[in-house]
């Protein structure tokens, strides 16, 4: 019994706690790579143009995420759902589709911080 309310507090503090920004290298995705059209992770078909919502790939949130995205070089942002995993890429954090890396004035890559 104890087990568990030790349990749901842990999911309650994880749920509730803002999580910190990650800093790192974006990538564009979905043009020219074979990505646009067919399936995310998540079983939604990705479309690299779609505005609403942005999506994008990342390693570890979970599919529903809403992240803030901000291009550190012109202090543009977006908010994304996260539909994909990725980038495979070292050093990278995020796949943007098209849309979303136009949004935030990015070319294939961009230092940015997700939130």
């Amino acid at each position: 019994m104890t087990y568990r309310l030790v349990l749901a507090a842990l999911a309650l503090a994880c749920v509730v706690t803002p999580s910190r920004a990650e800093t790192c290298i974006a990538s564009q995705y979905g043009v020219g790579d074979g990505y646009h059209g067919k399936r995310a992770a998540n079983g939604s078909i990705f479309n690299t143009y779609a505005t609403s919502p942005y999506t994008v790939a990342h390693k570890t949130h979970q599919f529903g995420t809403v992240l803030t995205i901000t291009n550190l070089a012109n202090g543009r942002s977006i908010r994304a759902v996260v539909t994909d995993r990725g980038p495979f890429i070292k050093g990278r954090c995020v796949d943007l589709g098209r849309a979303g890396a136009n949004a935030i004035g990015m070319g294939g890559t961009a230092r940015v911080s997700v939130q």
